[in-house]
């Protein structure tokens, strides 16, 4: 049998993997002949001062007639210079993916809004961005094999958080087909990789010289440890940055030495913390491959650094006015991004033993539009509102004291402690061992000390040194090994709808349905699998069905899905339909036995979920895939 998969795997000569993030994106790729090196793409053109990484904003531009214009810093630079009556017919878009999370009724045909206030589908925005994630990819590798590279030859890999809901999942799956990536004929070339997940992968490969210890409490180069978070970042950063040209991460073939120190049954959180969601997953190792096992379902919220921008734009609507603040977004959308930009790279200079001030530039547009619309200065706003701790400077800065600045980060930090505080009370998650910090919001060094502070007396902090990085690179191990995680959680209950012989005192009278003078009871729930449930990777449920009416032609099977464990019927709130099969009987000669049976399969531990079903007489067969967006 593994041979037959080896021969598979061998069609692809490279893994691409995506990590297409709430505020920033990336690719890298390894060949399936030296899985041990990891390419993060190349470093592209623009970059923001005090902003260094090897991914490019999540930003796109689309022309006044709506196609595709540029994407990332390129995206971001020329919007910013279109001149301000132009600019209002372009279609720029940032921080789009959180849509995915918050659309409660996800569609084909859901909109986003760009920054103009017109509207475009969502589909289309994904399968442009992953297009162009394609096309620099196949152009990278290209140029690097000096003969052209085919799409045929890739697999991809596209990073999701886990906690995203089933819908948004394959969402996802649709961009990446549109974009061309892979196609509904030949879907195993696209794998969706859950983000902490892939994390998880990696950080098993961290060799002691590729992270940091929050909890070593010994002074490290005569700093106390509180210096330490942000010193040993800055020299972990040095120490990268020498080795920024090769852009090429070995990935030793070991288990890595922090690894080493599990024993078979260990536990440990990864806690991915990124600009939109924080998800968590908790993990257990099972020995001698150190295959592992997923103990607790993945949980998180949208407590991503989005929230800190968030709360700083909630402090100048209290300085300057919401309606102020409303109307300058719309009038002057360039000047806008300019002015979060500005934010960002303070944003990341905030640290948990700051004395110094941070001063953010106001753009000049600001300055001068607050003039027209209010009647009097920036400068005279500060001084009249009750903000005490944002003064204005004289360079035309808004200075604000670090205490404001932690403030900005302290509701998001709180429900990330809040909610890991939660997971570390379920039974599920007695003795972790460790958590693994990971993701681009990690590298704060105020979050850093928050989850060092409260949870440091009960298992070990460790923070991949390239934590942005992270997700990218464990999602393109798992490309080249889908299978190493071997036990999932089911993220919902699934059943079937069917038909029961009707039991007096049993069944609700309402569901009583006499045919052919037999009492049924209908819509009935049959649960295949509940929610929360463990799943072994290719795992099948098999259930046994016969057609209410011996001669019917065509059966339909509903299969059915909700959040909650325990259902009965398909009309209860919350079950929501995600597939149907159907069966047809035509065709098969009278011996048929007049009880006939129809074997139904569905098969989970996977990210994504399949569906069969099987007529037993005469071997015929149908497949579904689990459909969340057209029902």
């Amino acid at each position: 049998d593994s041979d037959a998969d080896d021969a598979v795997e061998q069609l692809y000569l490279v893994v691409v993997a995506i990590d297409f993030g709430t505020t920033s994106s990336g690719y890298a790729y390894s060949f399936t002949k030296e899985p041990e090196c990891i390419h993060v793409m190349r470093r592209w053109e623009g970059g923001d001062p005090g902003v260094s990484n090897q991914k490019t904003p999540t930003t796109i531009l689309l022309t006044p007639e709506r196609k595709f214009h540029s994407f990332g810093y390129a995206a971001r630079d020329f919007y910013h210079d279109l001149d301000p009556a132009e600019s209002k017919h372009w279609l720029y878009f940032e921080k789009f993916k959180m849509k995915l999370h918050t659309t409660g009724n996800l569609t084909m045909e859901t909109d986003l809004t760009a920054a103009n206030g017109k509207k475009v589908k969502a589909l289309e925005i994904f399968a442009y961005a992953l297009q162009f994630f394609k096309e620099q990819a196949l152009k990278e590798l290209s140029d690097q094999g000096g003969s052209d590279f085919e799409n045929t030859e890739v697999r991809w890999v596209i990073t999701v958080p886990a906690i995203w809901k089933q819908p948004a999942k394959q969402f996802m799956r649709q961009a990446a087909y549109k974009a061309g990536m892979a196609s509904p004929e030949n879907p195993e070339q696209l794998i969706i990789a859950l983000e902490p997940e892939a994390a998880s992968i990696y950080c098993r490969k961290l060799r002691l010289h590729q992270m940091i210890d929050l909890s070593s409490r010994a002074p490290v180069n005569g700093y106390s440890p509180s210096d330490t978070i942000g010193t040993g970042f800055t020299q972990a950063k040095e120490h990268v940055r020498h080795k920024r040209q090769s852009r090429t991460f070995m990935v030793e073939n070991v288990i890595g030495e922090i690894w080493s120190e599990l024993e078979e049954g260990d536990r440990y959180i990864v806690v991915d913390s990124g600009g939109g969601t924080v998800d968590m997953t908790v993990h257990q190792i099972r020995l001698p491959e150190g295959h592992l096992k997923e103990l607790y379902k993945a949980t998180g919220g949208p407590y991503g650094s989005l929230g800190v921008d968030y709360e700083f734009e909630k402090l100048l609507c209290k300085i300057f006015g919401e309606d102020f603040i409303e109307q300058f977004k719309i009038k002057r959308p360039a000047a806008w991004v300019d002015l979060m930009i500005a934010f960002e790279s303070r944003k990341r200079a905030a640290a948990p033993d700051r004395t110094n001030p941070l001063n953010i530039t106001l753009p000049f547009s600001f300055i001068d539009y607050y003039k027209k619309f209010r009647g009097h200065s920036v400068e005279h706003a500060l001084r009249k509102s009750n903000v005490d701790f944002v003064k204005w400077s004289s360079q035309g800065m808004l200075r604000m004291s670090p205490d404001a600045m932690n403030a900005l980060f302290k509701p998001t930090i709180d429900q990330i402690i809040q909610h890991l505080s939660e997971v570390f009370d379920k039974p599920e998650v007695t003795n972790v061992k460790f958590l693994f910090l990971v993701g681009g919001f990690a590298e704060s060094p105020l979050l850093q000390q928050a989850v060092q502070t409260t949870f440091g007396s009960r298992c070990r902090v460790i923070i991949p040194q390239d934590v942005g990085l992270t997700i990218l690179k464990g999602a393109v191990l798992f490309g080249l090994d889908p299978a190493v995680i071997k036990v999932r959680r089911s993220p919902l209950t699934y059943g079937v709808g069917v038909l029961n012989r009707f039991v007096e005192g049993k069944h609700p009278p309402e569901k009583l349905l006499v045919k052919d003078g037999t009492r049924w009871c209908t819509d009935v729930f049959d649960k295949f699998i509940s929610a929360d449930q463990s799943v072994a990777l290719g795992e099948t449920v098999t259930r046994s069905y016969t057609p209410a009416k011996p001669s019917q032609l065509v059966i339909v099977i509903n299969i059915y899905s909700s959040e909650q464990d325990n259902v009965s019927f398909i009309t209860e709130a919350g079950v929501k339909k995600c597939g149907t099969l159907r069966l047809d009987l035509t065709g098969t000669d009278a011996s048929v036995p007049n009880r006939r049976e129809i074997k139904t399969l569905m098969q989970f531990g996977d990210t994504e979920i399949k569906a069969m079903a099987i007529d037993v007489a005469t071997s015929k067969s149908v497949k579904v895939g689990i459909d969340f967006l057209n029902y």
